[in-house]
């Protein structure tokens, strides 16, 4: 049988495209879609970690969220796509192997038919660029690059929103996530218990060939490694654990009341990631790697509500 909606939940999914074109970012916010990352290696100023503490130079690990209550609360960018990884895995692109495939490779794809909802959350990683919006949001795609992420929005799962740490006072070129476990839609999105630390360990057991991820019980000293592969590129990825970055604290964490039960918020680590390829297509400087299915603003505030209408009726 299929699945019933509460009328006051389908009406919310059918604003969700007009909260996708009332959230856009200022234009003086707004990460161009200009790819930044095709360089030579001695573009960026790479230090030896891979990438550079934001809290050393008036930034912060912690993300800006708007209307928190109380006011100033953030969440934990709680990985980091060190520099030191490929060249090619840190430009923000689906193909040549680029950042986009490597997170298909984990799990995670764009958005819901590229249709942004939500907030927008604002980071300093202190290079310069002061509080820029995320550059995207990618979330759980459930096996389905293309259409998973609309399970995703309605269902919950892992989802993460990542900035680029490349201004002049701090280019290193690594990216910084700041990830979460969201309930469904119709628990308002709200982070489950665990839901930042669990969030990240799951997303280093995806690209560690699904490794199981004891995070109660990681140190300094917890290092991963594995592989995962998407398009025909296979990605290694190793793992640091990496402390004083964040602090082990509920206080100031966004969704505390729901994520620290029983213990802190955020356990004060940090999971460096370091990506090589160790395999690639050999037609791979013409190929086209990940799936993509955005539709013209117009045409998707009309299939958009049609879309989440059947995946709430349906049998997922």
């Amino acid at each position: 049988m299929p699945r019933s909606i509460s009328l006051p939940l389908f009406f919310l999914a059918l604003c969700l495209p007009t909260l996708s074109l009332t959230s856009n970012r200022p234009a003086a916010q707004r990460r161009s879609a200009r790819n930044p990352w095709r360089r030579s290696s001695n573009s960026h100023n790479i230090p030896a970690a891979g990438y550079y503490d934001p809290n050393s130079s008036g930034g912060s690990m912690l993300t800006g969220v708007p209307d928190t209550f109380p006011a100033g609360l953030g969440e934990p960018l709680n990985v980091i796509l060190s520099a030191n990884s490929d060249a090619a895995v840190l430009v923000d692109q689906a193909n040549k192997g680029g950042l986009r495939n490597y997170y298909q490779a984990i799990g995670f794809s764009s958005e819901c038919l590229g249709q942004h909802s939500g907030s927008d959350q604002t980071a300093n990683l202190g290079d310069g660029h002061n509080s820029l919006n995320e550059t995207a949001v990618m979330r759980w795609n459930y096996g389905d690059p293309v259409l998973g992420t609309c399970q995703e929005t309605i269902k919950g799962g892992n989802h993460f929103r990542y900035w680029i740490q490349d201004g002049s006072s701090a280019d290193s070129g690594a990216i910084f996530m700041a990830l979460s476990y969201e309930e469904p839609l119709e628990e308002e999105h709200d982070i489950i218990d665990n839901g930042y630390n669990l969030a990240r360990d799951w997303l280093v057991g995806n690209a560690t060939s699904n490794t199981t991820i004891p995070t109660s019980n990681l140190t300094n000293s917890s290092t991963f490694s594995g592989s995962a592969s998407a398009e025909g590129y296979t990605y290694q990825t190793s793992v640091q654990y990496v402390p004083g970055l964040l602090p082990n604290t509920s206080n100031g964490i966004n969704h505390f009341q729901s994520v620290g039960v029983g213990q802190n918020a955020v356990d004060g680590l940090v999971a460096v990631l370091t990506v090589k390829i160790s395999q690639a297509p050999e037609n791979a400087a013409e190929s086209s790697s990940l799936r993509s299915y955005t539709l013209p603003t117009t045409l998707s505030s009309v299939l958009l509500p049609f879309l989440l209408y059947l995946l709430f009726t349906r049998r997922l």
